[in-house]
This record gives structure tokens, sequence and C-alpha cells, in this order.
């Protein structure tokens, strides 16, 4: 069988550009297209592209929202902007919002199949100036707060209405009991937010406080055709809706006609006015009245209420029945609103999230590539050397007596040369350019020392990669837990770090009690902490460090402070350093994992790490754990 043809998914809202797209590529891949971002997001979600083409210029959501959409549904789909702009910094906004690249408006009919073609095979282009990345969630939030904003004033003003409703209630000062049922069920519905538990409770209150057969709500379905059962008074109710029943709009049923007059329709046994809904599940309905559910000019649904007798609904019933409609529909509008709301604020927070990663991963492989850095350099230097040296050896070799060149050790050096031609190194041209040079620059090409300082450039590196191994796994372990004594580790733990004596103070309370930790895991913690705190402590001509060991003020928890007088840590990295890999000690051999390993190991133990620090005067770190019921063993 052929081979299947890679998905590209274009979304342009110009016909033109999505028309030439298709021309340009379809004869090598299956291309689909949408003229929205809601259709394209949607439409990426169901044919499951290999590569995504997006206009920046889209109505409703923006290119770059539709990207940032798109980017958290399918992260390893590259996702590629159309853009006719030409203002600055259009390439760094367009990386900020999760594109993988660009490709400038109008199409070049002869690059762009070979630049759609180099995105299918792993090109991407970098952000690197992250403050386009912060300017683009500031957006994002931006649009947020107006989004609130909008639900915010959509609130009050539901709620004016509200307390207009009322008023007109205590205006009629309720001269009816139907008025002061439906007051009853408008008080019931209005404070509640949940969508599924405002319908059920709704048709319970209006069926309890009306003494009526059956009530029904009904919502309109997206494509605005139908009005879907959505709650059911009863077992008829549950009947109806795991049947899934629904009405067609301006069919001849008291639901299809309020729906699509927007009035309230009443239908009698008499058989004048609407029809009653064609379901066995309600025989003995006798009269019925539906009221549609709008706020504003936006149609909602609708509501039934349905009686055994005939002639039940007078216009009192309607009127009470249409106030508490309004109020329903208001509270089922609050709940979409607050729906609405929540979903944005979850993609933001799913933003984020990812935002994070990204730079956990940027620094993980910031980080090994530059300890992988000096590898392959020193490899090279300590390769040439070898085969200058084997160039030599042979080289004497062959002017050796007969009896030496037979002895078992120039064989070896013979079948390295042979090996040195398989491998295409001409072993005479090395041999002639060392013949060329003096004993001088022989002995400054040329010497065992040189190659044992590559050696160690590889085995350092390679113990650092290496390191990392401890750092992730180290937290994982199995923990040998047993009760410790914290003056007895601390003073362990200080005495092989081999700190100065002027440097160093320590406090210990006579009230501390031990704490159950595995010895080993809480050792690696402070040897940690303390570590960091003399490297914070570089440049400054006066060291202090303080280790103050004492009982919390939370009950049952011991806590000790390793504080310094470094250089402390800025604000915008306090955050931060608890992320694997991120480091301080740029350029110092700093992994990032400590602090996170140490966050693991505390808290599967009950306790946490804080930290306060004041840049420019030094940092305090603080290890919270639970004390141990019991004694150590002496």
């Amino acid at each position: 069988m052929p081979a299947q043809q890679p998905k590209v998914l274009c979304i342009d809202d110009t016909p033109d550009v999505g028309v030439l797209v298709r021309r340009l590529l379809s004869s090598r891949y299956q291309v689909f297209d949408a003229i929205d971002g809601l259709q394209g997001i949607e439409l990426a979600k169901e044919t499951q592209p290999d590569l995504i083409l997006v206009d920046l210029q889209l109505p409703q959501l923006t290119g770059y929202e539709v990207a940032t959409r798109l980017k958290s549904i399918m992260p390893n789909v590259p996702i590629i902007a159309l853009t006719a702009d030409v203002s600055a910094n259009v390439r760094e906004r367009v990386l900020a919002s999760g594109c993988d690249g660009y490709i400038p408006k109008p199409l070049d009919p002869d690059e762009f199949l070979d630049q759609i073609q180099s995105y299918l095979a792993g090109e991407r282009e970098k952000l690197e100036d992250e403050k386009y990345l912060q300017e683009y969630h500031q957006t994002l939030v931006a649009r947020l707060e107006e989004k609130v904003r909008e639900l915010s004033q959509a609130l009050q003003h539901n709620a004016e209405l509200n307390k207009r409703n009322l008023e007109l209630l205590d205006k009629a000062r309720r001269q009816t009991g139907l008025l002061v049922a439906a007051a009853k069920v408008s008080r019931s519905i209005t404070s509640i937010l949940d969508l599924d538990t405002l319908l059920s409770t709704t048709v319970d209150v209006i069926g309890e406080e009306f003494d009526v057969y059956y009530v029904g709500v009904y919502l309109m379905d997206k494509s605005g055709d139908w009005a879907e059962l959505r709650a059911g008074r009863g077992a008829t109710g549950d009947a109806l809706l795991a049947e899934g029943y629904k009405v067609r709009v301006g069919d001849s049923s008291p639901v299809g006609h309020a729906t699509f007059q927007r009035k309230a329709i009443f239908a009698s046994g008499d058989g004048d006015g609407a029809e009653f809904d064609a379901t066995p599940h309600l025989p003995d309905t006798h009269s019925e009245i539906a009221l549609p559910l709008q706020v504003g000019k936006t149609l909602i649904g609708a509501l039934t209420v349905q009686s055994v007798e005939d002639e039940a609904f007078s216009e009192d019933d309607i009127t009470a029945l249409q106030a508490m409609a309004d109020q329903l529909a208001i509270a089922i509008n609050n709940a979409n609103l607050l729906n609405e709301l929540e979903a944005t604020h979850e993609e933001l927070v799913q933003t984020k999230t990812f935002q994070v990663i990204a730079t956990a991963t940027g620094e993980a492989i910031h980080w090994v590539g530059n300890k992988a850095a000096p590898i392959p350099g020193s490899v090279s230097r300590i390769t040439d050397d070898l085969i200058s040296y084997l160039a030599m050896a042979t080289a004497l070799l062959e002017e050796a007596p007969e009896e030496l060149r037979e002895h078992k050790f120039a064989q070896m050096l013979r079948q390295a040369a042979d090996e040195l031609a398989d491998r295409g190194i001409a072993a005479g041209e090395i041999q002639a350019e060392l013949d060329s040079r003096t004993p001088k620059q022989l002995q400054r090409m040329l010497s065992l020392a040189s190659i044992f300082e590559d050696l160690e450039i590889i085995e350092n590196s390679a113990r650092q990669i290496l390191g990392i191994k401890e750092d992730l796994i180290g937290p994982a372990r199995q923990q040998e837990l047993e009760v410790v004594e914290l003056p007895e580790l601390l003073n362990q733990t200080i005495a092989s770090m081999g700190i100065p004596k002027e440097a160093l103070r320590t406090l210990f309370d006579e009230d501390l009690r031990p704490v159950r930790a595995d010895r080993m895991q809480l050792d690696r913690v402070f040897l940690n902490l303390i570590k960091n705190a003399m490297e914070a402590m570089d440049g400054v001509d006066d060291k202090k460090l303080f280790v103050w060991a004492r009982p919390a003020d939370e009950d049952g928890m011991m806590v000790v402070d390793v504080i310094d007088n470094g250089m402390g840590i800025p604000p915008d990295q306090l955050d931060k350093i608890w992320m694997a890999f991120y480091t301080t000690k740029a350029g110092s051999g700093g992994t990032g994992l400590g602090l996170p390993a140490c966050a693991q190991i505390v808290g599967q133990l009950g306790g946490k790490i804080t930290v306060e620090s004041d840049h420019g005067l030094g940092t305090t770190f603080s290890v919270f754990l639970p004390a141990a019921s019991e004694k150590a063993k002496a």
C-alpha cells in the first residue's frame, strides 16, 4: 500500500490564500482548511495534522491565540504563522505565541513547498529573548481581564434585573398565592451557579410550589434548531432524559411555538392553541404552558409546565410563571458566564504550565550542553596526539634491527599502523610532517601532560553529567528512617566541610527534640544548603554563616535555619530556585537539581523548606521537620 500523505491544516479567512495553499501542496499532502480560529481548532482535533499554517489576522480569536491553544493541544506538531505583518519584532511575537516559525505573505510559490518540507523535517525557530514571552502573556492576561470585566458588567446588569423584578413583585404585594410561589422559586434558583444543580432544583421547586403534573426545562443546542430537554421532574423526566428527548424549533408543540415565536404559548384539552408534546410519558396532560427563556435578545431555551386539569392556567398564572421564567433565564445565563470564565482561567493556567515546562527543559539542555562541550575537542586532541606518537614509533620501527622488528610489540605497532591506513589516515604523511619539525617544536606539539590534561577534562565533564543521576534518583530511594539528633548530625556535616571557625556560628536550643529521618539523605540536605550559603558569600570579606536549630512555632515541628550574609537572591528568582535545572550559579558548575532534591527529601519526611532573602544582604533557608516521638539510640 502507498504511504499515507502527511496532513497540512491551513487556517486563513482569506479564500485566495486557502486556494493557493491547496494548489501548491495538494500533490504531496492532504490539505485541510478553516476560515476562523474556532473552526481551525476543532478541525485540528478531528484530523490530527502533521503541520498547521495559521494566519495572524483572524476574526474572533487572533492567530496568536489560536497558535497558543493548538500548541497546548498538540505540542509536537509544528505550527507556522502566515503573516503580511512587517512591523518590528513580529518574528519574536509569533514565536512567543507558540509558533515554530513563520512564512511572510504574499506566499512565494517557488519557495513555499521547500519551506513546508523543512518544517516537517524538524526545522524550528527558537525564541531568544524571553521578554516577548512575558509581553505575550501580559496580553493574554489583559484579554482575560477584559472578559472578566464584561462578565462582571453582565452579572451586575442581571443583579439589577433581579432587583427590579423583586421590586415589581413587592409592589404587587404578592396579591395571589401564585405570585408568592413564583417568588419562592426565584429565590431558590438565582443563587445557584452550577448549571445542572440549577436546572434540577428549578423543576423540583416549581413542581412543589405550583402543585403541577410535570415541569421541564429545555436549552437550545449549538445549531439553534433544537430545544433539548435538560431537566424534567420525577420519573417521567428521568425517562425523557434517558431518551435524549428534544423538540424542533417551530413545530406544533407548545415548546416548538414558544422557541420560534419567543412568547408564552398556552395549550388546553379543548383543542384550541398548540398541540401537546407527542410523548407517551405524559398521558394525563390536559393543559400546558410553555415560556421562552431569554436574556435580552438571546434565546436560551424554554420552560414547560403541565397540569392534569383543563384550563389550569389563568392570566395570573402566566404572569407569575413568566416572571419566574425570566429569573430562571438570568440564572442560567449567570451559570453559563461562570463556566466560560472558568474555562478561560483554565486555559491561562495551562499556558503558564507549558511555559514553566519549556523553561525547565531549556535550562536542562543548556546545562548538559555546557558540560559536554569540552569533550569533543579533548577527544580530537588526544586522537591527534595518539596518531602522532604511533607514527613516530612506526618510523623508528622501520629503522630497527631485524630481530627487534620481529618482537611482539613491533608486530602490534604494525597492526595499529594498518588499522590507521584502513581508516584512511596516511601514516607516511604524518611521519613526514613530524620529521620536518625540530626537537623543540615536537616537544611543544606533543606531551603526555597535555594528553592527561585532556583526559582529565573528559573525566570531569562526564562526572558532572553523571552527577545529575544522584540529584534525580537520590530523593526517590527507599528511605531508611531512624531517630536523628539534629545537633549531632549538623556538627558532623559542618566538620566534614572544613568551614573556617571565624565564619561559623551554631546555636541549638535546649528543648530541641530529635527528628525521624533517613540520616544519609538529611545530611545531604544540610550539606547542600550550607554549601550554597558558603558559595553565596564568595564576594564577601567578612563571611558570617549561622546555623540555628530550635522548636518551630508550629506544634510538633523542629526548624533549622541556615543563614548567610551573602549577596542574596533577587525577588524575581525566588520562585524559580525550586525548578529543576534552574541555577543562579551560571558558569560555576551548579546543576540546578540540589534545591529541588532537598525539597523532595524534606517533603517525603512530612516537612517543608522555606526561603527568605534580602538582595544584597543575605538569605535564610528554613528546614521544618516533624519531631520524633522517641529518643535516639546512644
